[in-house]
């Protein structure tokens, strides 16, 4: 680099990696079955009618945590094609299992960084449903900049989204709820499922997972929001 070259620009990151040992379980499944249901973002873009071997509706979820309620969701609904985008390596590795133990043939899984996936892998106007469901609230001031759901990367998921796709943001934190509403508020081509400045009641599609039944035993509520891009 010369003395006059700018620095590269750091991405801040909105995830810590959790160091976790896997299960025999989790690490078998993650070895025998990452060829079967894993996406691998070396791949670069993908066709979601050749991956699935059908065309259907495809719902991508970020950040799928531990993937109970991703697998639950695949079950419940045969006739949409889910793929899931998880940092957490033990985490892609039970939802692998989970697939197999179901027999689902309408799941995937990318064990990656998000941003880098949406970047590099997923077609534009391609999703009919973005879900990101509990994301790490950084509930400290100083770490709010973290947050993932930030005007730049909901224009991003705006971008992946069909016209009429839904982009569905689910939070146990008040503080994080505002500042989506917030953000999805001022948001470009969205528009508020529920009205102007309005939560959505939790659809039935969306299992409660093991952040809400937290959030509950300490006394959180839990706010759903759902926007439709309409440009």
């Amino acid at each position: 680099m010369t003395e006059h070259a700018a620095p590269l620009r750091r991405r801040i990151k909105s995830f810590v990696i959790r160091t976790g040992r896997m299960t025999d379980g989790q690490k078998r499944a993650y070895e025998i079955n990452f060829n079967n249901w894993g996406l691998k973002r070396a791949n670069g873009p993908v066709d979601f009618a050749e991956v699935f071997g059908r065309q259907a509706p495809t719902v991508l979820e970020i950040g799928f945590g531990m993937g109970d309620s991703l697998a639950e969701m695949a079950t419940q609904a045969p006739e949409l094609n889910f793929v899931g985008i998880e940092v957490h390596t033990p985490g892609v590795g039970r939802l692998l299992y989970l697939t197999e133990q179901a027999g689902l043939s309408n799941l995937r899984a990318y064990s990656d960084d998000a941003v880098e996936v949406l970047a590099h892998c997923i077609p534009d106007n391609s999703l009919s449903r973005v879900q990101v469901y509990f994301p790490d609230p950084w509930h400290k001031a100083r770490h709010q900049k973290r947050r993932l759901i930030q005007p730049e990367f909901v224009q991003v998921l705006r971008s992946k989204l069909k016209i009429g796709g839904v982009l569905h943001l689910a939070t146990d934190w008040e503080n994080y709820a505002e500042h989506m509403m917030e953000v999805m508020s001022a948001a470009e081509g969205y528009q508020n499922n529920a009205g102007a400045q309005q939560y959505s009641p939790k659809p039935d599609y969306r299992p409660n997972t093991k952040f809400e039944k937290r959030g509950e035993r300490l006394g959180h509520g839990v706010w759903d929001l759902l926007f439709s891009k309409v440009s």
